[in-house]
């Protein structure tokens, strides 16, 4: 092999001399010997015609390590040659590698979704006999396995008792051995067809590929595409001995999301910055996002804005302490029927960089989060993440989320608070990442919203519903705008019409893309963003960005939250920028984070490295909107102690008429004042206990006799 010689010569060459003198002259010879091997070559080139090639490769590299460590840098600058010329390929999905291209080298992308345990595979093995050792015998890489010769290899001449069938045995002490690790990749969601389940590949991996991703994680692989032999059962059907199963072994993976919650897999020209930092200066860029989210659907402007904040997110930041504290946005939209909930998650799926969409009914707590199971073929547990793991770095939209099991939703609250899923089971304990945003949607227990039983439509828990930044009370309501709605939609109608009989005629649509493939088509033929552009200037913005506040940005969202907290300002007050005398919304830290969160959002859509006081103002209206309106009509209520108007005043009347009813010293039952204040005078039971809770806690009232009865130890009134 006339190139094997060249190769060491120039590798010996290289590591006796200075690089500045033949640097130069070694870079123009390995690209001249480059020349011939490209991504094509190697991809349809069978990989067992490449052994020897590889083994000349390996000496030549061994041999320069031995004789000069510092050569070893020479032969990582030719291995990167090598890969490089792997990635020209773009990357394919499972779906598409078919059986022509078994033992061939292929790239595919996908979602690692489970992953084994790191075991070990002898790759040289002893063999010993009675009489006989056969010593290093080589097993072929992969999954295939070794099967014990099934006679004796030794001389068989004068001996009186031949030696049996399957004579040998393996010498563990004398195997050589390395760690493999075997993983499940699953295509990307954006390229399964409607209507169709998701494919998955097995990965074969060694030595340092073992341990190296976790489920969750979106990936690039080039492997050799390989079968392998199926395992049969007992008493199985022996018909299918001839059929193998396809899996991949490992040469390379190049994980695609790094960061806290961030992409860098998309590939930026420095035209599509230009466009996206051209864009963010405009003073009406968040206007025009707005207006870009779900266009078909008419109105909603403050809950298209609440999405956008969704979809570009805060910055997340890692505390001195150790504490990090998330920078994605929870939205939930509540509401009536028919009022295009649904859609809109349809379109955030369709936009985030990361996009994972479910439904409530179809989902359980190890959908969402992570399980452990157990492989089929080793039997051993693996760990296969769900929905939020899946969604790493994206959002996940959650459908129909009040049809879930309570317990259910429960799991999911370490996921939306501190991004984390933990797993104790089957002797398995760690922590994946569930770094995303959540957007869900959700119907009233009735069906339709009744304005006569407040918070009576919402049946979630507070720990729940505290976990939203901003929460929406959808509703379908009857005024002016009707026949205003009414138009809108017949012309969407009327539109989709007229481009269908353009296809249908032939016309050719705009072009997405330029002559060289960049730059997309930034709007469409009605003025708004397209999907496409969206979707990359979003991942671009979060990539870039981690806006800090201003000083100025930061004072003023002190004084409004200590404004807010003032007990003289009620949300009618709030709203208008007056003072009264009451509160009945108390705004705790969670507020103000989620607040931050929405100011650093605004920031990042401007590409800006600092959010100012004009973020600020926008994120005060943003909260005004969707907290304040809502918790002063009742709607909120058990949200972080939110109370509205009419029931704050029904607790002041019951603690009125409670102290004025009882005497100091007076034993009465806990059950039977309930029972007065619901049946007689037609109070909800939650504000009565609520009401002697707070009696309790300031001394007012003594709990005997496990929470029965009652005792009267002051009369004032506070």
């Amino acid at each position: 092999m006339s190139s094997y010689q060249e190769l060491a010569a120039r590798v010996d060459c290289f590591s006796e001399t200075p690089v500045s003198t033949y640097g130069k002259f070694l870079c123009q010879q390995v690209e001249g010997i480059m020349e011939g091997f490209t991504s094509e070559t190697v991809r349809k080139k069978n990989i067992d015609d490449m052994k020897e090639a590889e083994e000349a490769a390996l000496e030549v590299m061994e041999k320069a390590i031995k004789k000069k460590k510092k050569a070893s840098g020479t032969a990582k600058r030719l291995a990167e040659e090598i890969a490089a010329a792997l990635n020209d390929e773009y990357p394919t999905s499972s779906r598409q590698v078919k059986s022509a291209q078994v033992s061939q080298v292929v790239k595919i992308s996908g979602i690692i979704v489970a992953d084994a345990q790191v075991r070990s595979k002898a790759t040289k093995v002893t063999l010993r006999q009675c009489k006989h050792t056969i010593p290093d015998v080589s097993i072929k890489p992969g999954l295939e396995g070794f099967k014990l010769p099934p006679t004796c290899a030794a001389p068989q001449q004068g001996q009186l008792v031949k030696c049996p069938i399957d004579p040998y045995i393996m010498l563990p002490d004398k195997c050589e051995c390395v760690d493999y690790q075997t993983l499940k990749l699953q295509e990307n969601p954006e390229d399964v067809p409607h209507g169709e389940m998701p494919r998955h590949l097995q990965l074969f991996t060694e030595r340092y590929h073992t341990d190296k991703v976790v489920p969750g994680n979106r990936v690039t692989i080039v492997g050799v595409y390989s079968i392998k032999k199926l395992a049969q059962r007992k008493g199985g059907d022996k018909t299918i001995q001839d059929i193998r199963a396809p899996y991949l072994r490992v040469l390379g993976i190049q994980i695609e999301t790094s960061g806290p919650g961030r992409t860098n897999f998309t590939q930026f020209t420095p035209e599509e910055e230009r466009i996206f930092k051209t864009l963010a200066q405009r003073k009406d860029v968040f206007e025009i996002i707005a207006k870009s989210i779900a266009p078909s659907i008419y109105g909603s402007a403050d809950i298209k804005k609440s999405i956008a904040c969704l979809l570009f997110g805060g910055a997340q930041m890692k505390l001195p302490d150790g504490i990090t504290r998330r920078g994605d946005i929870n939205v939930l939209l509540l509401g009536d029927p028919g009022t295009a909930k649904s859609q809109l998650l349809k379109f955030v799926e369709q936009v985030a960089p990361i996009g994972v969409f479910t439904s409530g009914k179809g989902s359980s707590a190890a959908g969402l989060t992570a399980s452990v199971i157990r492989d089929p073929q080793s039997r051993s547990f693996v760990m296969e993440g769900g929905a939020m793991v899946l969604a790493d770095g994206g959002v996940v939209c959650i459908d129909e989320f009040d049809k879930m099991r309570e317990d259910d939703r429960v799991a999911i609250h370490e996921a939306m608070e501190q991004q984390t899923i933990s797993i104790a089971k089957a002797g398995i304990t760690t922590t994946l990442n569930s770094r995303c945003s959540v957007l869900a949607a959700a119907n009233s227990v009735y069906g339709r919203w009744d304005e006569s039983r407040g918070d009576e439509n919402i049946d979630f828990m507070p720990t729940i519903l505290s976990r939203f930044d901003m929460i929406y009370i959808v509703k379908d309501t009857h005024d002016v705008k009707d026949s205003t709605l009414a138009k809108h939609v017949i012309e969407v109608h009327v539109n989709a019409s007229a481009a269908k009989e353009r296809d249908n005629a032939g016309v050719p649509k705009a072009p997405t893309t330029d002559a060289d493939g960049g730059v997309m088509q930034m709007y469409d033929t009605d003025g708004f963003l397209t999907i496409e552009f969206l979707k990359k200037f979003v991942t671009y913005a979060r990539m870039t960005c981690g806006p800090r506040l201003t000083p100025q940005a930061s004072e003023k969202l002190v004084n409004h939250y200590v404004k807010m907290r003032n007990p003289v300002v009620n949300a009618d007050a709030f709203k208008s920028g007056k003072k009264a005398h009451h509160s009945a919304i108390p705004i705790t830290v969670r507020q103000l984070e989620a607040i931050v969160r929405i100011v650093e959002s605004l920031a990042i859509m401007e590409l800006q490295h600092f959010a100012t006081v004009k973020h600020v103002e926008e994120a005060l209206r943003l909260f005004r909107v969707f907290t304040i309106e809502a918790a002063a009509t009742g709607n909120l209520a058990g949200v972080e102690e939110f109370t509205s108007n009419a029931d704050q005043k029904a607790l002041n009347r019951i603690e009125v008429q409670m102290k004025k009813r009882f005497a100091i010293g007076t034993h009465v039952s806990e059950h039977l004042i309930v029972q007065d204040f619901v049946s007689r005078q037609h109070y909800k039971e939650s504000l009565v206990k609520k009401v002697i809770d707070n009696l309790v806690r300031r001394g007012d009232l003594q709990q005997k006799m496990q929470r029965k009865m009652l005792i009267v130890f002051a009369r004032k009134f506070v």
